[in-house]
């Protein structure tokens, strides 16, 4: 009789997926995806489910946030702007870390976790997973309220001095 599948075993395949799709990407457009093979991978299908658009534009994002891939409308289909803050703009050799993470929500939507997404950056760039989850959380504080009021990282658990 078969094993029944449970959620755990769904997630854990499609983590095993998002990073297999994410060394397809490492294998056509790789070794190193900067700037030009974003936009390519951008436009490819293969890579990329649902049209997508890279902006620079912090209007929709949540504080502290550094990117996020928003709707054009009511349907996938319909593609997205993927919305990065344009603190990033000066340096565009980093925003591939950025988007690729964002990339699987907008190939996978809401069934993605950020295991899934780091999975599926980390594959596409060659970097151990927690290397590439390192840089991340460098970028996003990079653009902190908190450490740019403060002028200095928080590190988490730190509280932050008032006024």
């Amino acid at each position: 009789m078969p094993k029944e599948q449970t959620l755990e075993d769904a997630r854990q395949s499609l983590t095993a997926h998002v990073a297999a799709k994410g060394a397809e990407i490492r294998a056509k457009y790789g070794p190193s995806i900067g700037w030009s093979q974003l936009k390519s991978i951008l436009a490819d299908p293969d890579c990329v489910r649902y049209p997508c658009e890279l902006v620079f534009d912090a209007a929709p994002l949540l504080p502290d946030e550094v990117a996020f891939p928003v709707p054009k409308g009511e349907r996938p289909e319909d593609g997205f702007r993927l919305c990065v803050h344009p603190y990033f703009s000066v340096d565009p050799a980093r925003v591939p870390l950025l988007a690729l993470y964002q990339l699987v929500v907008v190939n996978y939507g809401a069934f993605a976790s950020p295991d899934d997404a780091e999975a599926f950056g980390a594959a596409a760039l060659g970097m151990a997973r927690e290397d590439y989850y390192a840089a991340l959380c460098a970028m996003a504080d990079e653009i902190s309220a908190a450490d740019l009021a403060h002028g200095e990282p928080c590190m988490p658990g730190d509280r932050i001095p008032a006024g």
